[in-house]
């Protein structure tokens, strides 16, 4: 096996190689390879994949199902019971683990089924040569030897050698972790590469990360995990960080084990001594410690996510990563690009301007050369222009046009030129970009059809012109030309200036009209809405007070570049619109309303939105979306609509409300049965329960939960974001806790004193009493404790609940009331019994009901 080392030095002497050098050695050439080679070394080298990537086989996801320290004090307790040959206790924990862990690893298994089956929908593809044909195929089939093109936007899906390019900027924070753009070449300083790493090398791109600006033609070197990236994927895979969710789940799960650990050995010792019977004491702390281990947490919450996943996919939601969706409903801030989010997917031409604002058609010749040969990305206003020139039947004023050159746009120029012979004369270049940014490379403008320099009052009047137009909701471009630059056929950056100035393009990009009502329900439940965008103030503006985004103030990116992260900070919660930002900008404001415990999400399909994806909490994208942003994403909309992301909040809510449902239920139980447990240990002169009998108890307790994540959520639990309250929980188990114990304890002085089960050899009839009621008060509390408002009155579990709870009391009588009791050491209960079964249940869920109503007075909230 390779070492990272041995890689290393083998992808570098690659890099050495002059292009005849490495077709020989990849067995390729410029014509690309033929499909059949490119078959064999598919099945040579397999697919494209990085480990990290491939689906995990079914038997790892079983075993992972057992990896959670529930299943492992269950196992650990089980394997005693076999050990200490008390069978029927082993066969019911057995049963437990079995439970839990199929019903995890079935949903895990649904859930990886189905997001495999949703991303056909979004799959990445990239340009890839051969036999002289250049077709997108999927990045998986890429092999080595193959001939790649890149174009902004573009993610690389392999380790490649350069062998030309055109103004190429790649981002290689995902390997190096440095932000800033690297340029490459297809030309290699040999002495330099000696001393470079090969991650440094000029003419190597790799796997994972991605093109900025420019173009390139590269031939593929290393795919899947002989890549870079895939070492990186091994060693050590990047995941996301704790959610606040997880963490609290994390805090509570361990406070649930330490109460098991602590429990066990106090329990064992005082049965020990009270019963003097060591064995059953032992037994029964088992029990007691397998009642209070919260088993089917794990499958609760793993359920709870999948089926959330599968109702957002209905909904045209792509879940990447599950736990996105806790993340979905603890957002309280939504970061959003501008365009194509809260404004029409389809930018049009509205008007094309000279630069005294009179409608010109040579500005729109002109702007549609442009547009129409540059070949990198294509974004809404090229496609405008070029849409509206054929819809219109325009033709252009020349009768032979060739193609020179062109430099890419970059989000640093805000520009693009493209190089055009026309009628084999005069070499034009021609430029379009932001208007600010123009204005610095023009020297002349053209007004009323004569060049003139670009004076200041001149400048002002255009100034002016462009605040009309933007006032009016127009996004506006500058079109300008120089012509006979030079003879070569080569342009830089360095031409890009004292053009003249020909005018305006102007397009509309309207709000959605569902963006309003969108925007007024994310508003209604909780979330604040900011637009982040590289347009210009006055546009955003107008679209923002359009769809009831209140802008008092912004800030535009000049003023947040010379701003400090503490200036920042005081002004990001009250400012709505961040206007004219580069990337970096973006990712720096949802990191500082991070800091200031904000769970953020950021909606964006650009190029530049990537970075911000990649920085907040919830990365929203749409799967028209360039490769890099969709990758960058946690889930991915089927339809660019605000409408369908207030679906997904209110999924993301209901998905957390149902998990802290049986959260609170088991901290609570659990904390009431600690003070139970120990009276019934200290004062009772045999076992309250037999070991079989609470583990069966607890049994069909919790298959009863097992339909709690398909419950009915009450409107006011989805109206705000959901927060993990920790000191809040704790509260709530102290309050509620108890009042189970009290209803025990009235249980026992019933039996002990009523009954009269109160000697040792009575005590089957004891134990079959408590276990009735002890089993109906845990199924029933639910409906009591699932809501914040009357229980049963005002807000009703789901029928998959009820039908549960009723299964559940159906199988403790089955158990109590035919001769089955038998197997389970139970007697038959008299009849005078059942009056007080009757007003000990009713007394203990009224009661509950009680300390509810008082509990939500005094806190003003429900956990």
């Amino acid at each position: 096996m390779r070492t990272p080392q041995n890689k290393e030095r083998e992808i570098k002497q690659l890099g050495l190689y002059s292009q005849r050098e490495i077709m020989m050695t990849l067995r390729t050439s410029d014509k690309g390879l033929s499909e059949e080679d490119a078959k064999k070394r598919l099945e040579e080298y397999g697919e494209n994949r990085i480990n990290a990537q491939k689906p995990l086989p079914a038997w790892k996801i079983f075993l992972r199902a057992f990896r959670d320290p529930f299943v492992f004090v269950l196992a650990f307790l089980m394997v005693i019971s076999f050990l200490t040959n008390d069978l029927d206790a082993g066969i019911v924990m057995a049963v437990m683990i079995l439970a839990s862990t199929l019903i995890t690893f079935v949903q895990e298994y649904r859930s990886q089924k189905a997001s495999i089956e949703l991303k056909e929908f979004i799959e990445n593809t990239c340009a890839i040569t051969r036999v002289a044909e250049t077709n997108e195929i999927p990045m998986e089939n890429v092999v080595p030897g193959d001939l790649l093109t890149l174009e902004t936007g573009d993610m690389i899906p392999a380790d490649a050698v350069l062998v030309w390019t055109k103004d190429l900027f790649v981002n290689q924070s995902s390997l190096t972790g440095e932000s800033m753009p690297v340029e490459k070449f297809a030309e290699v300083d040999q002495e330099k590469a000696q001393k470079d790493s090969a991650v440094e090398m000029d003419n190597l791109v790799f796997m994972g990360t991605d093109v900025l600006s420019g173009q390139a033609k590269a031939i593929i070197l290393k795919t899947g995990q002989n890549t870079f990236f895939g070492d990186i994927a091994q060693n050590a895979s990047k995941q996301r960080n704790n959610t606040a969710f997880n963490q609290g789940l994390t805090q509570i799960s361990k406070l649930l084990l330490r109460m098991v650990f602590i429990l066990f050995p106090i329990v064992f010792v005082l049965n020990g001594l009270t019963k003097g019977d060591w064995t059953q004491a032992f037994f029964f702390a088992i029990a007691v410690a397998v009642g209070l281990t919260p088993e089917m947490l794990p499958m609760i919450v793993t359920t709870n996510l999948a089926k959330g996943a599968m109702t957002l996919s209905k909904e045209k939601v792509i879940v990447k990563e599950l736990p996105a969706i806790q993340n979905l409903g603890g957002m309280d801030v939504l970061c959003t690009d501008k365009t194509g989010t809260i404004t029409e997917d389809r930018v049009v031409l509205v008007q094309h301007l000279d630069s005294s604002g009179d409608e010109n058609s040579e500005v729109l010749d002109i702007a549609y050369m442009n547009a129409f040969y540059q070949t990198g990305w294509k974004n809404l206003m090229d496609r405008a222009l070029i849409d509206y020139y054929d819809e219109n039947n325009k033709h252009l004023p020349y009768k032979e046009i060739e193609k020179i050159d062109e430099i890419p746009f970059d989000f640093a120029r805000r520009r693009q030129t493209a190089v055009v012979k026309v009628d084999g004369n005069h070499q034009l270049m021609i430029t379009k970009g932001a208007v600010e940014e123009m204005e610095e490379t023009c020297s002349a403008v053209r007004w009323q059809n004569q060049t003139v320099p670009l004076n200041e009052d001149l400048r002002k009047e255009l100034r002016a012109l462009n605040r009309k137009l933007n006032e009016q909701g127009m996004r506006v471009l500058t079109v300008a030309i120089r012509t006979d630059v030079h003879e070569e056929a080569i342009y830089s950056t360095d031409d890009e200036k004292d053009m003249e100035l020909l005018g305006f393009v102007c397009f509309l990009d309207p709000a959605k009209e569902t963006a309003k009502t969108a925007i007024d329900s994310l508003h209604q439940h909780g979330v604040v809405v900011k637009v982040l965008t590289g347009d210009n103030d006055i546009v955003a503006k107008k679209v923002c007070n359009d769809v009831g985004i209140a802008v008092d103030d912004w800030l535009l990116g000049k003023e947040i570049e010379e701003m400090s992260d503490e200036e920042l900070t005081t002004k990001v919660d009250h400012v709505h619109l961040f206007a004219k930002l580069n990337p970096q900008q973006k990712s720096r404001i949802i990191e500082i309303l991070q800091s200031k415990k904000h769970t953020v999400g950021f909606m964006g399909d650009g190029i530049n939105d990537a970075p911000a994806l990649r920085t907040a909490d919830v990365g929203i994208s749409v799967d028209t979306a360039a490769d890099i942003t969709r990758d960058a994403s946690s889930i991915i909309l089927l339809e660019k609509s605000l409408n369908v992301l207030a679906q997904g909040v209110t999924e993301g809510r209901r998905v957390f409300s149902n998990m802290m449902k049986y959260i609170k239920m088991t901290i609570s139980s659990n904390f009431g049965n600690v003070f139970t447990i120990l009276a019934a240990s200290a004062f009772l002169p045999f076992l309250p329960m037999l070991s079989l009998q609470l583990l069966v108890q607890n049994l069909i307790y919790d298959m009863a939960q097992l339909a709690l994540p398909w419950d009915n959520v009450d409107e006011r639990e989805l109206s705000a974001p959901v927060k993990w309250k920790v000191k809040g929980l704790l509260k709530f188990t102290l309050c509620i806790g108890p009042i189970s114990s009290i209803f025990d304890i009235a249980t026992f002085f019933v039996m002990w004193y009523i009954i009269g089960a109160n000697t040792v050899s009575e005590q089957g009839l004891f134990q079959t009493g408590w276990f009735a009621i002890g089993l109906i008060t845990q199924t029933l509390v639910v409906h009591f404790l699932r809501t914040s408002k009357r229980s049963l009155i005002d807000s009703h579990a789901s029928w998959q609940v009820t039908l549960t709870s009723i299964i559940a009391c159906l199988l403790g009588g089955l158990i109590i009331l035919t001769p089955l009791r038998e197997a389970f050491d139970f007697e038959q209960l008299p009849n005078n019994y059942w009056i007080y079964f009757f007003l000990i249940v009713p007394a203990y869920l009224l009661t509950v009901e009680v300390v509810k109503r008082i509990y939500i007075a005094i806190n003003k909230e429900w956990i």
